[in-house]
């Protein structure tokens, strides 16, 4: 038998995305409370998110909304990682405010934001172990939380992943 890389890439990328998701699932949590959330994006999905980031590039003007929904489409799949809101209950005032009873509605806890970066550390560094390509996009995250892909969670950030010679996701030409 004789098996091609192009025959597999589109699976290896897949059981790489899924071992992205193992990594941010295992990755420390403040206070040990695993509040993260994760999934893969594939297919026609793909499609949506793109579609979606056009449609808040004609909300708010900011052309790399419009440069990222070309370029996710670059992506073989994409790993969405993302942080239901829960205060922690430490008073640490990291997220602007003296205590957490004291913290607004609406902003997040500071350990929930830290939680969140060290699960897209931890699965970017197994997509590095992998050899494939990422990059985290804070805009096709939003696009997602948007979407509501990731149920009841914020701080959503989308890695897309890719499996060519050259990464998709760096040189991009901004759009004019």
């Amino acid at each position: 038998m004789i098996l091609n890389e192009r025959d597999s890439r589109h699976e290896h990328v897949l059981n790489v995305a899924r071992q992205m998701m193992t990594a941010a699932r295992t990755a420390p949590k403040g206070k040990g409370i695993d509040i993260i959330e994760t999934a893969v994006v594939t297919g026609k999905e793909i499609e949506v998110l793109s579609d979606k980031l056009k449609a808040m590039f004609e909300e708010n003007g900011m052309k790399f909304f419009l440069r990222d929904a070309d370029n996710i489409l670059s992506a073989e799949c994409i790993v969405l990682i993302g942080t239901r809101e829960q205060s922690q209950g430490l008073n640490c005032g990291h997220c602007g405010y003296d205590t957490c009873a004291a913290r607004s509605e609406g902003v997040p806890c500071a350990l929930n934001s830290i939680d969140v970066g060290i699960a897209i550390g931890s699965a970017c560094a197994t997509a590095a172990d992998m050899r494939v390509d990422t990059r985290v996009m804070f805009s096709a995250g939003l696009a997602a939380q948007r979407l509501n892909w990731l149920e009841g969670c914020r701080q959503v950030m989308a890695i897309p992943v890719s499996a060519s010679s050259k990464n998709p996701f760096f040189d991009r030409k901004p759009k004019q």
